[in-house]
């Protein structure tokens, strides 16, 4: 279990988490391109300096939302019981940080337009992509006893867990119409769950 954050590191995960949400609010009202670091740390009320110190660009600052809701994701996984099927716990653990979080409801026009923006924005995807991979990896070679070095199955576990959620994120950004991200996600990991298949 994670232990709980001290209060030096609560006031840094909120102020990473105010400049996240400035990066994400401004993109939506002026499309990504029309937005800079320095309109960011204005927003969220900090120095230029204060936002470099947190991340190195807008694309991090607003994957950090995502990349924070794995980290989550991970601390509930590792708490699951231990009886649990794998699938079941996956899925219960992907969308626990994401229920209250205002995913379980369909976004707006705007939103969505902005959602394909960040999408296509290769810098975007990669700091989603750079973090916690590692991290799930031994994740579950711990719950499925397996050896991450050696074995392939915790690797693909996680690659699966990984691909599931970016068809989500891509899904929720198509939908027509507008679909929940949390009701994609429950789909793609039920359909992975069932072992895919043929239709």
């Amino acid at each position: 279990m994670d232990a709980p954050l001290g209060l030096r590191e609560r006031k840094k995960r909120d102020t990473r988490w105010a400049l996240s949400d400035a990066a994400l609010e401004l993109a939506l009202e002026r499309g990504l391109d029309n937005v800079t670091r320095e309109d960011i740390a204005n927003r969220a009320g900090v120095s230029l300096r204060t936002f470099n110190n947190y991340f190195t660009g807008k694309y991090e600052a607003i994957a950090f939302r995502q990349v924070d809701r794995m980290r989550q994701s991970l601390a509930v996984f590792r708490q699951r019981p231990a009886g649990e099927g794998l699938w079941s716990a996956i899925t219960e653990s992907m969308l626990a940080p994401l229920q209250s979080g205002g995913t379980d409801v369909a976004p707006t026009a705007g939103e969505v337009a902005v959602i394909r923006d960040l999408l296509a924005a290769r810098d975007l995807r990669a700091a989603l992509t750079k973090d916690l991979f590692a991290d799930w990896v031994e994740a579950i070679a711990q719950r499925t006893g397996t050896d991450p070095a050696r074995d392939m199955y915790p690797r693909l576990v996680a690659g699966v867990v990984r691909a599931v959620g970016e068809v989500a994120i891509e899904m929720y950004a198509d939908a027509d119409p507008p679909v929940a991200y949390t009701e994609l996600l429950r789909r793609g990991l039920a359909e992975v769950s069932a072992g895919l298949p043929e239709r």
